[in-house]
């Protein structure tokens, strides 16, 4: 507690964000795939490698709300959770991304699976893990011009 009354009021702003968006994206995932993978992009589209340089302090900041925030909550707010909000705080800003899905075995041969999210070059959610699991699945959040206008001026 003694922390949060240091942070900046910016900062402050984009935890109180992301635990938001981490209770929503809980939600989404309580519900079939099939109704919410429309809402994540266009299934096996990747978005661009390049970004804007000026968007990068945003996407580290939106990165560590959300891995911070993650750790939290009430609920379970592992990798595909934490994927989905940073993708919604993203697409509030008109900031494009792509969400991946992975699956792989673990050390006892049972399947397993993870999420994590790109924009640009810049890993935003589950980067640690990412490289121990094959691609199955991928959505491109693709923004058009009029979509990022409108999303930067509410941010």
């Amino acid at each position: 507690m003694k922390k949060w009354i240091y942070l900046p009021p910016s900062k402050r702003k984009l935890f109180i964000e992301a635990f938001f968006y981490l209770a929503w994206a809980r939600i989404l995932k309580s519900l079939p795939f099939s109704k919410v993978a429309p809402s994540l992009g266009a299934s096996m589209l990747e978005t661009p490698h390049t970004h804007d340089p000026n968007n990068e302090p945003t996407l580290r900041a939106i990165s560590y709300a959300v891995r911070t925030m993650s750790r939290h909550t009430v609920w379970e707010s592992k990798c595909m959770v934490m994927a989905i909000a940073a993708m919604k705080m993203l697409e509030r800003r008109g900031i494009e991304s792509t969400l991946y899905l992975g699956t792989a075995k673990d050390s006892s041969g049972q399947m397993t699976a993870h999420a994590w999210l790109r924009s640009g070059r810049l890993y935003i959610t589950g980067y640690e893990q990412m490289n121990k699991f094959t691609v199955v699945g991928k959505f491109g959040k693709q923004l058009n011009a009029h979509a990022v206008r409108r999303g930067i001026e509410r941010a």
